[in-house]
């Protein structure tokens, strides 16, 4: 552990860069939303492409949790991240150089992968960088930042976007990812300047027995199925929907959509207390869902048109959504404690990936009721969502149900 009470200006300098890139990589992720009617135009892609470009990202950040956690491991954040971060870069410039679709999905993808680094770097400075006992209290610090990036990031763009062609706005944030990337290899010590106490054990040990764990395996692709409001309307198709269907001026309609993320900024504690009083971790997941289901069904229905309501729904959407704490929390306790890392691991991966479905969901639905000009497209579209959570729900009603007769017993 790196020795803070000599070094605490250097612990925090590197814990603040390691912020930024979580923050930076959430305004990378929602980027798209703000520029969707240029990049549809400039490559010439339906509602179905849309939602193959924005599902992408996930797949590549799924996909390299596991391999860019074991690269942390081994070579240490000083030179994993400031790569990771340079591949992110690389996701975003085919928009600006390419001529056909296919390279801004592969480049949404190499983003995904870089983006993968960024809470697994908090994860790994913080552990470099402050005692074990002030982990969670760091890492909640760092989770709002990057949230704040997301809430926050999309003004300034927007703006930039009004003032300025699309394309230079991505020249500028590619430029300030090059210079984060710069301060992150400067600032961080390398692995040999850190000492550690645990040898860690093979990342690879015990991922057959979570893969045949069935009731970690239907957590798991419940609580994927339930990340629609979060990493489906939340990231990229929640403006468009409110200013196309509901009639909500665009930037008013950015707002509203961030008070998901907002909520997201407040639902960790709050969810975890009320687990943690109720004694019922999937309780509160489910009561989550239902929650969510309810307010969706009302948004596609067109009954929650009044901006003031809307917002204070989808601020209750973005608490909600953190029960993907719980869920993953939850999945650990199925399995023997020395794969306990590994289960959150692969839990996060499965949620994740999610992300990708849900993505090419509402893109291929809407795109087969008429595309995303149809208003009546468009709400089919997002009424996946709701659809999504009722099965998410349902898988935790099982697990809880299988639980209950075991406690019979």
């Amino acid at each position: 552990m790196f020795n803070i009470r000599k070094s605490i200006t250097t612990a925090t300098v590197m814990w603040m860069v390691a912020s930024l890139f979580y923050a930076y990589q959430y305004i990378l992720r929602v980027m798209p939303s703000i520029m969707l009617d240029d990049i549809m135009l400039r490559f010439r892609m339906d509602s179905d492409t849309v939602g193959q470009f924005s599902g992408v990202y996930y797949i590549g950040y799924s996909l390299f949790h596991i391999p860019i956690g074991v690269l942390l491991d081994r070579y240490g954040p000083r030179k994993v991240i400031p790569c990771c971060i340079f591949l992110s870069i690389v996701g975003i410039l085919p928009i600006v150089c390419a001529e056909h679709w296919i390279w801004p999905i592969l480049g949404r993808l190499a983003t995904g992968i870089g983006s993968s680094a960024a809470i697994l770097g908090v994860f790994k400075i913080i552990r470099m960088a402050y005692a074990e006992e002030r982990f969670g209290r760091m890492l909640s610090f760092s989770v709002m930042i990057g949230l704040l990036g997301a809430i926050y990031g999309g003004t300034p763009i927007r703006y930039l976007c009004q003032i300025l062609d699309y394309q230079i706005v991505i020249v500028v944030l590619a430029l300030v990812g090059i210079l984060l990337a710069l301060i992150t290899y400067w600032i961080v010590p390398p692995m040999d300047d850190t000492r550690s106490e645990v040898k860690p054990s093979s990342p690879f040990a015990g991922i057959g027995s979570v893969l045949k764990n069935t009731k970690v395996m239907i957590i798991c692709f419940s609580a994927g199925l339930m990340v629609g409001p979060l990493e489906g309307f939340a990231d990229i198709w929640g403006p468009k929907f409110l200013n196309q269907v509901l009639h909500i001026e665009i930037s008013r309609a950015t707002f509203i959509t961030s008070m998901i993320f907002m909520g997201m900024c407040f639902g960790a504690p709050v969810l975890n207390f009320i687990a943690e009083k109720s004694k019922s971790y999937l309780s509160t997941i489910i009561l989550s869902g239902l929650l969510m289901f309810a307010i969706f069904t009302l948004l596609v229905a067109s009954l929650l048109s009044n901006t003031t309501v809307l917002a204070v729904g989808l601020f209750l959407v973005g608490i909600c959504s953190a029960y993907q704490i719980l869920a993953i929390y939850k999945a650990s306790t199925y399995v023997h404690e020395n794969v306990a890392s590994m289960t959150t691991a692969m839990a996060n991966m499965i949620i994740m990936i999610f992300g990708y479905v849900l993505h090419s969901m509402i893109g291929g639905v809407t795109e087969l009721f008429g595309g995303i000009k149809m208003e009546s497209a468009f709400r089919w579209g997002i009424a996946s969502i709701p659809a999504a959570l009722l099965l998410g729900i349902i898988g935790f009603a099982v697990v809880a149900h299988i639980d209950k007769k075991h406690v019979k017993k």
